[in-house]
């Protein structure tokens, strides 16, 4: 595996302030876009893009860059052993990176269980990726403030079956349709040590970041979620070592 990722002093999830919705109208390529969202203050990339935390996610991206197959787009999951290691805020802060770049880029909430990326963006999670994998609707995603590439698609309500969700093959059929439609596009996923959902959700994407955090991590769940990497036969594109 590549050798470790460094960021350090990535800021804690603050309270998300009060709902913003507008309809709006989508960009050509998916013309079926929701609500407006706005970038929480925490996503120093979307609020502060020059400051010493930009950079280091900007040099995060050259990195993952370097280490993708060929020179088009990049599907992938991050991945994390526990709970509190700051994966939703990573990766929301990797998908404002990459659509900065010019490129349409698509953030999934796959965190079934405990989603936390309506709130990164200040929208209503009553419709979601759940939803439309229970077939009670289209996916809608949702677009971003001052981010016309960027589009966030929540989790949605919560089911009682979220790994077989993302096991069937409904799942593999949308993230297909997304690869193709997105440069980019991130997956949120639980921690895999409560879990297995971040599993199957690498099965299905194929390409995997790995995030741990410093004098939190265990050092026994890093190394087991390596091991059950493993039996996915995703490509691990690297581990970021987070400090806060």
């Amino acid at each position: 595996m590549n050798a470790p990722l460094d960021l350090s002093h990535m800021p804690r999830l603050g309270s998300a302030p009060s709902l913003l919705r507008d309809p709006g109208h989508g960009e050509e390529h998916d013309p079926d876009i929701g609500a407006l969202g706005r970038p929480a203050r925490c996503l120093m990339l979307a609020h502060e893009p020059f400051s010493n935390h930009s950079e280091r996610l900007r040099a995060l991206r050259t990195e993952l860059l370097l280490r993708r197959e060929g020179v088009g787009g990049m599907t992938m999951a991050l991945l994390s052993p526990c709970a509190g290691e700051g994966r939703s805020q990573l990766a929301a802060e990797l998908a404002i990176a990459f659509a900065r770049m010019g490129r349409p880029t698509l953030l999934v909430d796959a965190d079934l269980r405990r989603p936390r990326q309506h709130l990164l963006f200040q929208l209503e999670n009553c419709y979601g990726l759940a939803d439309a994998l229970c077939g009670s609707s289209a996916p809608v995603p949702h677009r971003v403030e001052a981010l016309p590439r960027l589009f966030v698609m929540t989790a949605g309500g919560a089911p009682p079956n979220p790994l077989e969700l993302l096991a069937n093959e409904q799942f593999r059929e949308l993230v297909n349709q997304w690869r193709s439609q997105y440069g980019f596009v991130v997956f949120d996923t639980p921690p895999v040590s409560d879990y297995s959902d971040g599993l199957a959700v690498s099965t299905v994407v194929g390409q995997v970041l790995m995030l741990s955090r410093a004098q939190h991590t265990p050092y026994g769940e890093a190394r087991a979620l390596l091991r059950r990497l493993a039996a996915t036969q995703a490509r691990v594109l690297g581990s970021v070592i987070n400090h806060f």
